[in-house]
């Protein structure tokens, strides 16, 4: 990491109207972010993980309090995101599809092919770069929404729980792939996850989340060393007393949503 920070959060409050009521997502949210870290948000459900990460990605504008990502002065977009669900096209190839970013932004025909290319070789799909999303697994487009959201060189990059609705198997794989993309690459990355391992897997640090509205309780620093695989996490000592904190984090919080509720 070069210290130097890529995104701060101050204040960052969201409000929705919902029937006629104010229902607050975020409170206060507050953090800084180095160029090239890897963050992973864990919180329970609806505590406004996606909505923080909406904002972000400038599809959601805060209700106050702000977000500033510094930008490199080059052309590049500020950022790209990666859903729970395949986004994928469906009427274009994964060629076109890893392309699409790029080609939106009318980069060189050369630098399209090239980017393009490379991170195709980089998820493994250079043979399977004619076929249509109809013909792909659910495991190989999400290949195709890591490779395009890479290729595309975005200043930050926001994944939105991306392996969630994988198989176990190919969870393992698309997480060791990412990591070892992002080695490469030392991109920014903040990663909403459900799971504990992933996080620790993933992660230089942690946001903790509260139920709603949602704000950051702690801040979890990964201290394993790179390059990691699922099996050497789960097998390290250390790894035991992180899982047990976060776990009683998550179940407090869901615990205090419930009483909430019940009050």
């Amino acid at each position: 990491m070069s210290n130097q920070e890529k995104i701060h959060v101050d204040g960052l409050t969201k409000v929705f109207i919902k029937n006629r009521e104010r229902v607050m997502a975020l409170e206060n949210i507050d953090f800084s972010i180095e160029d090239g870290e890897f963050v992973c948000i864990l919180g329970p459900s609806g505590c406004g993980k996606t909505t923080l990460l909406r904002i972000l990605a400038g599809l959601e504008k805060p209700s106050s309090g702000y977000y500033d990502i510094q930008a490199s002065g080059t052309k590049r977009p500020l950022q790209s995101m990666v859903f729970q669900e395949q986004g994928v096209i469906p009427w274009m190839t994964v060629e076109e599809n890893v392309a699409l970013g790029l080609t939106m932004r009318h980069a060189p025909k050369q630098i399209i092919k090239e980017r393009t290319n490379i991170y195709l070789e980089k998820v493994g799909l250079s043979k399977y770069r004619k076929l249509y999303p109809k013909e792909l697994s659910g495991g190989m487009k999400q290949r195709v929404s890591i490779a395009r959201a890479f290729a595309n060189d975005p200043e930050i990059l926001l994944m939105d729980e991306p392996f969630a609705a994988l198989d176990e198997q190919n969870k393992f794989i698309l997480q060791e792939e990412l990591l070892s993309i992002w080695e490469e690459t030392k991109k920014t990355v903040i990663f909403i996850t459900h799971s504990i391992d992933e996080a620790i897997l993933l992660s230089d640090r942690i946001f903790l989340m509260s139920s709603q509205p949602g704000t950051i309780k702690e801040e979890v620093k990964i201290d394993l060393p790179r390059p990691r695989q699922m099996t050497k996490v789960r097998s390290d000592p250390k790894t035991a007393d992180t899982f047990l904190k976060i776990w009683t984090h998550l179940q407090d919080e869901v615990q205090e949503s419930r009483n909430q509720k019940e009050g």
